[in-house]
């Protein structure tokens, strides 16, 4: 294998792309008006992409809302991005918690209704 990243459909990719860039850091990396892959500063080889819902090169079958996944995003503070989703306005499904395995983890919505979870070691874990 040479490369693997994960594409989330989005109905408006730039305002998708400008979501993750300011809840988590990232930058654009390749930007057009129908996909834009994001990478992330301080990690090598990672790339997300946002590919638009409805371009031809997305089959209709698979169009729709997404659904049966959990994004997940390791961070050093899960409070601090909680407050950042605060301030976007973004749809938070649960407020960070602690978990049984070491972890504080909050779960909210991107534009486009991925579900996100955004998780912190905990002290004990570092």
């Amino acid at each position: 294998m040479q490369r693997a990243f994960v594409n989330v459909l989005s109905a408006s990719v730039t305002a998708t792309a400008t979501f993750y860039e300011e809840l988590l850091g990232m930058s654009r990396h390749f930007d057009s008006d129908w996909f834009i892959i994001l990478t992330h500063p301080g990690i090598d080889g990672l790339e997300y992409g946002i590919l638009q819902r409805d371009h031809p090169i997305v089959p209709p079958a698979v169009q729709g809302a997404p659904a049966g996944m959990i994004m997940t995003f390791v961070v050093a503070d899960c409070g601090s991005v909680y407050r950042r989703a605060q301030s976007m306005n973004a749809e938070i499904i649960a407020a960070p918690t602690d978990m049984p395995y070491g972890q504080r983890r909050m779960l909210l919505r991107d534009p486009d209704g991925t579900v996100l979870d955004i998780s912190a070691p905990t002290a004990a874990m570092r």
